[in-house]
């Protein structure tokens, strides 16, 4: 089975979701045989400089009130907790996660993309610390086993994985995908948002069951 997942490291629902669907899959009588690709998704392409604070950033690009705002955070973060991940509120900045995608494909051809994610999320949600200057992208990396001076090629080349950012990003447009966490099984079932673990069990178990089926000789 292949399951697709569009992501934005600067979504709490994706860093909730992913955890989720990882619990599902880890319950999942045919779990290694799935195979789990992740795919760039950019929440706001044109966020800029890396400084804003998230809770003012994310108020005024959905036309809520800082209060408002809040509360979604606070929420985010009980959902979180609930699945045992750290989350801390409104201390994170909001900025552009384009260079992180280029760098996540480039872990990806390194087979380290995984690793890349997890310490991802973790430094934006649980730590609160910038992933968008090229410094702490560089040490991320360095981290989870990367070359140092491949990483800063990479980031030094604004081109480098650029075509496979935006690729995945042209899919999402063709699949209908308006957020994430966008989740595809077997090109054929699809779930958004912030679900539950159950829901992602059932898909997993029909996707199982109409894929096998499928495959049987006639």
């Amino acid at each position: 089975m292949h399951v697709e997942i569009w992501t934005d490291i600067a979504c709490p629902w994706c860093y909730i979701g992913k955890a989720r669907f990882e619990r599902a899959l880890a319950a999942f009588e045919h779990r290694d045989h799935v195979e789990v690709v992740h795919r760039s998704f950019e929440l706001n392409p044109r966020a800029e400089d890396g400084t804003t604070p998230i809770i003012d950033a994310v108020a005024a690009q959905y036309g809520r009130t800082r209060d408002q705002q809040i509360a979604r955070e606070e929420y985010a973060a009980s959902e979180a907790r609930s699945e045992g991940l750290d989350f801390r509120v409104g201390g994170r900045v909001h900025g552009n996660t384009f260079d992180l995608h280029r760098l996540l494909h480039f872990a990806k051809a390194r087979g380290l993309q995984a690793e890349l994610m997890n310490l991802a999320f973790q430094v934006n949600f649980a730590d609160e610390r910038s992933i968008y200057d090229t410094e702490t992208l560089a040490s991320l990396a360095v981290e989870v086993g990367l070359d140092e001076a491949e990483v800063r090629e990479v980031l030094a080349d604004a081109g480098a994985y650029a075509e496979h950012v935006r690729a995945d990003e042209r899919r999402a447009t063709e699949l209908g995908a308006g957020g994430v966490p966008f989740f595809v099984l077997d090109q054929r079932y699809g779930v958004t948002g912030l679900q539950p673990v159950e829901l992602f069990t059932q898909t997993l178990e029909q996707a199982w069951k109409n894929g096998s089926r499928s495959s049987r000789p006639v």
